[in-house]
């Protein structure tokens, strides 16, 4: 088997000498262990943050180990009797072409939908957009909805989720093919490209695609798209905190420290912002596979993957998604 390490820790940006290809015997499994060889692997922003030595919601990856991710393959060895051998699975794989994981912590996938949904659309990113919706967001018929990260798989759903409630929806986005998969692909109603704005100006744009205020900004980004939003948040606003890629290598450039002004503006407009980490959700999961598994299946939700070709090309097109080279959700096919 093949697999991917943690090299070194990034300083700042990761680079792919953060990163070593090694190879190793395959695993065999223990009592209540399958293994799996793996045909799709998962490339996530959080990532990211799990290659640095700092305490989180979730264990850093230690210098030696394989890189965290998730990851959809074939049984080929089983002592768990849930499972036999050709079962097709997703589990934490991690970055390797084969795995031992405990059957608890496995999920057999559905054959009604493409194998790939169960790391997107129909996986934690979609699940993500889908409980912060629910829990935080809240959409009601009438309102507005403005997301980053447009159209990606967790600000994708979350917009198509609030366009099946009757919202209108914003998208931000990085580049003007982006803008147009948004819309046309999509559905979102207007759609911005923040590399063509500063601040000001795209706060501009955004107030008058929402004259009549937001009333959900589904934060994944953070940087200029939430200097932009901030101060057109209607009163009771919701902000969901997903992410902030923006800021996951240590680096803003949309300018000063705006805690202040976050804080009055939290407080002037009685503002509800919560973080969102889905570990805390995962009892959900099939409420979420009930209602959305079906409208994937018919076509009704749109989904845009972008899939990289060999193992050998996973710490690249991981760089490319952190820096917003990727359309749509982000998969490497071994």
């Amino acid at each position: 088997m093949e697999k991917w390490v943690l090299a070194s820790r990034p300083e700042g940006t990761p680079v792919l000498e953060n990163f070593r290809l090694e190879e190793a015997a395959t695993p065999e499994p223990q009592d209540g262990e399958i293994v799996v060889a793996t045909d799709f692997l998962s490339l996530d922003p959080y990532m990211r943050g799990r290659m640095d030595d700092v305490k989180s919601y979730a264990p850093s990856v230690n210098l030696g180990d394989v890189m965290t991710g998730q990851g959809v393959g074939n049984v080929v060895a089983s002592r768990d009797p849930k499972f036999k051998e050709g079962d097709l699975v997703t589990g934490m794989t991690g970055w390797a072409t084969h795995a031992a994981l405990s059957g608890a912590e496995v999920r057999h996938i559905s054959p009604e939908v493409p194998p790939t949904t169960a790391l997107g659309v129909l996986g934690m990113p979609g699940f993500t957009a889908w409980a912060a919706m629910h829990t935080i967001g809240e959409p009601k018929e009438g309102e507005t909805f403005v997301t980053a990260a447009a159209t990606g798989p967790v600000g994708s759903m979350a917009a198509q989720i609030a366009k099946r409630k009757g919202l209108r929806t914003i998208a931000v986005a990085g580049g003007a093919n982006k803008c147009d998969l948004a819309t046309n692909t999509f559905g979102f109603d207007a759609a911005f490209d923040h590399r063509a704005h500063d601040v000001k100006s795209l706060r501009g744009a955004l107030a008058d695609a929402a004259p009549n205020g937001v009333d959900i900004y589904f934060e994944n980004v953070g940087g200029k798209v939430l200097h932009a939003t901030l101060p057109l948040m209607n009163v009771a606003g919701r902000i969901p905190v997903i992410g902030t890629i923006a800021w996951y290598s240590g680096v803003d450039t949309s300018g000063p420290d705006m805690l202040p002004s976050v804080w009055r503006a939290t407080l002037v407009k009685r503002l509800r912002i919560q973080g969102l980490i889905i570990f805390d959700h995962w009892h959900l999961f099939r409420q979420f596979i009930e209602e959305m598994a079906e409208p994937v299946a018919r076509g009704e939700v749109a989904y845009v993957e972008d899939i990289t070709q060999g193992l050998d090309q996973m710490p690249a097109a991981f760089l490319s998604l952190l820096s917003g080279g990727n359309t749509g959700k982000a998969i490497v096919a071994i």
